[in-house]
């Protein structure tokens, strides 16, 4: 989630290091032009019928036509996207509506949607609160039930393992965290070593705000994870991301460590998922939405030199769009300031997600809200993935 203050305001093992130095940011050659294969969108003002009500630290003012606060929760935008087995998928709603002080009234939640790449629509199906029933988060909650809302939490990408258990990577620590099935939280939120971000209550922070966990990765076979940070620690190298590595059966960081280098400093990751045992998919963008939108990028990344190497694999400013999909002209635009969220459909094919900001965020037309977007590209190269990560035929 973009950080708006209204008003105001990724099994071969890592290099055993314990910092390890950055990578350079040398690219290798890319893939050809993407193409557009599918297109389906969620209208931004779509809501959890029957949920609390949501939005009124927003003020009153009309927001992009949309006047706040709102009867029920917001879908709001999609930060992470997991496949299910039955065509539908999971989206991961982030804290709300961009900071800690302006999100208390809304829901952390699971959504579970449907998409039509036929009608170009996609159905809510259901979805799950997350909740912290049995008082493992230290500090208070906003809510007295312990239903977790954005004031609590910025849970920006996640993972699921084979039990049906989520591990989710927060920018408030930032802090990774595990919620069975039903969304319950299953132990105390673990902080990152050496990493602290404004938001949390340990203090001294060395992470700009809303820099956290904005992507997290599984590995093939179910036994690491791989959280990647979406800002710069301060003393680090300009526009360098710290890469960590998370053994599940442990339950603790490793100590090892690589570094994610930006083409640019002023860019940021906003997702990373697993490819196989030493790859990964990364998205990279810019700030810049509509017309101003200049960097929206997913790289495959190699850490097997040791460093983590970057191929160019889809622009999504210049997909090709030879059939007119949707009646969008060709090249078509994914003209988003936040693109949080990627998945693999097929050894060629990617899902790809924005996250709306709701109600702030207006790309696509300005002066409206920006509707969820669900897109499938088709890339020009296979990826040869690891069979474990692939649908299963």
């Amino acid at each position: 989630m973009l950080s708006i203050r209204l008003g105001a305001g990724i099994g071969a093992s890592l290099l055993a290091l314990a910092v390890a130095a950055p990578s350079s940011a040398s690219n290798r050659p890319g893939f050809g032009q993407a193409t557009l294969t599918g297109f389906a969108a969620l209208p931004a003002a779509t809501f959890v019928s029957a949920s609390d009500p949501s939005g009124s630290l927003l003020g009153t003012a009309p927001i992009n036509g949309i006047t706040p606060p709102f009867a029920d929760q917001p879908l709001q935008g999609f930060s992470g996207v997991l496949r299910n087995s039955d065509g539908t998928f999971d989206g991961l709603s982030d804290n709300g509506y961009g900071n800690k002080a302006n999100s208390a009234d809304f829901v952390l939640r699971i959504q579970r949607i449907a998409p039509d790449f036929k009608r170009h629509t996609v159905d809510v199906v259901g979805g799950i609160n997350l909740t912290d029933p049995n008082g493992f988060v230290p500090f208070p909650l906003t809510r007295p039930d312990r239903v977790l809302t954005g004031s609590d939490f910025d849970v920006e990408s996640f993972v699921r393992l084979a039990d049906g258990s989520y591990w989710m990577g927060d920018e408030f620590g930032p802090y990774l965290l595990h919620f069975d099935r039903a969304g319950r939280l299953l132990q105390a939120p673990i902080p990152t070593p050496d990493v602290r971000a404004p938001e949390n209550p340990a203090g001294n922070p060395n992470l700009p705000s809303s820099k956290g966990f904005e992507s997290l990765a599984l590995s093939p076979d179910g036994r690491t994870l791989y959280p990647l940070l979406e800002g710069t620690v301060a003393g680090d190298t300009p526009g360098s991301l710290r890469l960590f590595e998370f053994d599940l059966a442990s339950g603790a960081y490793t100590g090892k460590r690589l570094t994610y280098q930006l083409d640019d400093p002023a860019l940021a990751t906003t997702d990373a998922i697993a490819v196989d045992n030493n790859r990964f998919l990364v998205i990279e963008r810019d700030n810049g939405q509509g017309d101003a939108a200049k960097v929206k990028k997913v790289y495959l990344v190699d850490k097997r030199d040791g460093q983590l190497r970057k191929t160019l694999v889809a622009d999504l400013l210049n997909l090709a769009n030879p059939r007119g999909i949707a009646g969008f002209g060709d090249p078509f635009r994914f003209p988003f300031v936040t693109i949080e969220a990627v998945v693999i459909l097929d050894d060629s094919t990617l899902g790809v997600l924005n996250d709306n900001n709701f109600p702030f965020s207006s790309g696509r037309t300005a002066g409206q809200p920006d509707n969820d977007e669900f897109i499938t590209i088709r890339l020009t190269d296979r990826l040869h993935a690891d069979r474990r990560i692939l649908p299963r035929t």
